[in-house]
């Protein structure tokens, strides 16, 4: 995908079916809190899948990639056990 470095890509493992946008974002310390996420995203500042994406609960499944603040995360599917 354009505009992305295999370098800067870092691994979101999940272990459901999906995780919503501002919930990751604040997982992985992309954002402080769940508001800085939310006003992140509805500032226009996230990507999903080289888009930009201002739902702030959009679901994102395994293979998507998520841009923000310079951070790539690739959603990847956790073990199930």
């Amino acid at each position: 995908m354009v505009g992305y470095s295999p370098d800067t890509i870092r691994t979101a493992t999940i272990d459901t079916q999906y995780i919503e946008l501002d919930k990751l974002l604040k997982r992985e310390d992309v954002a402080t809190s769940g508001g800085e996420a939310r006003y992140l995203i509805g500032q226009g500042l996230a990507r999903v899948n080289g888009e930009v994406e201002t739902r702030k609960r959009r679901k994102l499944y395994p293979g998507d990639l998520v841009l923000c603040r310079g951070i790539t995360l690739r959603v990847v599917a956790g073990l199930s056990g």
